[in-house]
């Protein structure tokens, strides 16, 4: 049962790295630019929340709207402010912009009055809730994180099948000249792109919130939601919230059963293993060139 109770933690920390590692995935499909500050856009949209609901009284629910709106407008204001004027550059260029941008975000929040070098704590409507079945005792908050993943993954799959935007995003993410020409505003969709991929962040900041508080260093967890992305596959968004799991399971399984100190080098262990046997993750591609 004890297995079975850390890996239900386990699997609920895999799925914020999913989310996380979600918009590595979406930015890089359409734009083929790896943004490293997907994790600085969940804190900034967690503090967005608690924000929301400590100096203005929104409710939880309406919190969550607003971070995610704000979350979009901030993505969508970066990609045409910063992003696009800079594509074309050499990759490392772009990089090493992507980290400028989530050093500027953290900066910038720490030096909100009274509110960026503190911790915080959200508000959550289900907070300290548990459920039990007779020895297994989960969390409302991690429950909370997995039924939220997987209303979102099956969101972002209808969308992406079934609406007109989904499809012009795919097509995008395809071939960017062929779309071009296909008559679909490429521009606009990697602006929706990266608003997508903030929007998404939020949801992930406010559901690791109740869990490990709200600071401004919590945008590191960036850094293991990374290694997820590659296990996956970078590239593919189911591969993504899988490689999330793996990433989740390992950690928390690894922090009880090895010795102290290999549950913060685990991710990293798994990434360099799957590397080793297979180099483009668990539902990447294959791509062979020929010379």
């Amino acid at each position: 049962m004890q297995f079975v109770q850390l890996l239900i933690s386990g699997v609920a920390q895999g799925c914020i790295y999913g989310l996380i590692a979600l918009g590595f995935v979406l930015i890089y499909k359409a734009t083929e630019i790896v943004s490293f500050a997907q994790g600085e856009f969940m804190m900034v949209g967690a503090f967005i929340g608690v924000a929301a609901m400590s100096w203005l009284g929104f409710p939880f629910w309406l919190a969550v709207i607003a971070a995610m709106l704000a979350m979009g407008l901030l993505g969508l204001l970066l990609e045409r402010v910063v992003i696009r004027p800079v594509l074309g550059q050499p990759a490392f260029s772009i990089v090493m912009l992507t980290i400028g941008i989530g050093y500027l975000l953290r900066g910038l929040v720490t030096m909100i009055p009274g509110m960026g070098t503190e911790t915080h704590t959200l508000d959550v409507p289900y907070k300290d809730a548990t459920l039990q079945w007779g020895s297994l005792v989960v969390g409302a908050e991690q429950i909370a994180v997995i039924l939220t993943t997987v209303l979102l993954c099956a969101l972002l799959f209808a969308m992406f099948r079934y609406t007109r935007l989904g499809v012009a995003m795919q097509a995008a993410s395809q071939n960017q000249l062929a779309a071009y020409y296909m008559g679909i505003p490429v521009q606009r969709i990697n602006g929706m792109v990266w608003a997508l991929a903030g929007m998404v962040a939020a949801i992930a900041g406010l559901l690791l919130a109740p869990i490990t508080f709200v600071h401004a260093n919590m945008g590191f967890i960036g850094l293991k939601a990374f290694p997820a992305a590659v296990v996956g596959g970078f590239g593919s968004l189911p591969g993504a919230i899988v490689g999330g799991l793996v990433i989740g399971s390992i950690e928390s399984l690894s922090g009880f059963y090895l010795p102290e100190g290999f549950k913060d080098v685990a991710a990293y262990v798994v990434v360099l293993i799957m590397l080793m046997v297979r180099p483009n993750g668990l539902f990447g591609e294959r791509l062979v060139k020929k010379v």
